[in-house]
């Protein structure tokens, strides 16, 4: 019979392979599961990241005119990066070719056989969003996340999963239990570059982290908050720094941190911690309130430089959920 250890390192190489033989279907887009909380239901935020129901905002006077249309010489882009947005009565609307505007990582690589192309981009989000105490899950299917200003796509989640077994992991269909994460495991690659994105196989390049190339682009540093992106629901996305005191712009900035930890209780049909460590799957995460700055959203309701009086934002972090995977505005 064969070891522990054998087995682990037999089961480790039977990953490696099935890993490079679908890697020509890596796929986003989380499956239907539903966000984890500490009481395994959706509440609202602490009194940290406390939001008052039903408040409504108008972005109307932000970023209403960005347009950008220039060529990306990057080796793995070679083409021109397109992206106009316009506030237009009652919606924000952008229109774009889903080229980034920065440089990018090798594609096609060994784990994303995928060619970035022009994509047609064409989204409207509310001008006057309303926030709420309600929590959407958002992404893949379910429907765009957010636009970061250049035109790419924001979907943190991915199409992989593993059953129970975890002996049937697939990196592009989503139907077993356990949704394989991007970023916060290193037991399968899906080939991410230094923004951490990637390329769908219908050539979509989409963000499933920090776009650090665009946030360097956008001057972002700990001196001052960055906004990167708009949200499905309206509300501005920001790029890692935000006042230590949520409604004080005179406070210090600070690396906001979600509140997102490893579940306490290990569900025993979840596959094997020796072979997956904990993080290696979307259910190995549940929202524990006041353990970081944000709420289940990643978000927070305080004070912007664009939003003086305040106003709900979500933000891109170092730390999971990575973009939000679930809108608090309405829809």
């Amino acid at each position: 019979m064969m070891s522990h250890s054998l087995c682990n390192k037999t089961k480790l190489l039977k990953i490696a392979l099935l890993s490079a033989a679908i890697s020509s279907i890596v796929a986003c887009g989380s499956n239907e599961q539903s966000l984890t909380t500490a009481s395994d239901e959706i509440t609202s935020s602490s009194s940290d990241t406390s939001t008052a129901t039903s408040s409504s905002s108008s972005t109307e006077l932000v970023l209403c005119q960005y347009s950008y249309n220039e060529y990306n010489d990057s080796t793995s882009v070679q083409t021109t990066s397109s992206a106009d947005w316009a506030c237009t009565g009652t919606t924000r609307d952008v229109v774009a070719n889903g080229i980034p505007d920065h440089n990018v990582g090798t594609f096609p690589n060994p784990d994303n056989p995928n060619t970035i192309s022009e994509q047609t981009v064409s989204e409207s989000f509310t001008l006057t969003p309303i926030q709420s105490d309600t929590a959407t899950l958002m992404g893949g299917p379910r429907g765009v996340l957010g636009i970061v200003l250049n035109g790419v796509k924001i979907d943190a989640g991915t199409g992989g999963s593993c059953d129970d077994s975890g002996d049937n992991c697939s990196l592009g269909d989503n139907s077993g239990n356990w949704s394989i994460e991007a970023l916060s495991q290193d037991t399968f690659s899906f080939g991410t570059d230094d923004n951490n994105a990637h390329v769908q196989p219908d050539g979509t390049y989409h963000y499933h982290g920090m776009p650090e190339g665009f946030v360097a682009l956008r001057g972002g540093n700990s001196s001052t908050m960055t906004l990167i992106a708009w949200a499905a629901d309206g509300f501005p996305i920001y790029a890692r720094y935000g006042y230590s005191t949520a409604d004080d712009a005179n406070s210090s900035l600070k690396v906001m941190a979600g509140s997102y930890q490893h579940i306490s209780t290990v569900s025993d049909n979840r596959p094997s911690t020796d072979i997956y460590p904990l993080g290696t799957f979307e259910q190995d995460w549940e929202y524990v309130a006041g353990s970081g700055d944000l709420d289940e959203c990643n978000g927070r309701f305080g004070v912007t430089p664009e939003f003086p009086e305040g106003i709900y934002h979500y933000y891109a972090t170092d730390t999971y959920p990575f973009f939000q995977r679930c809108v608090k505005g309405e829809l």
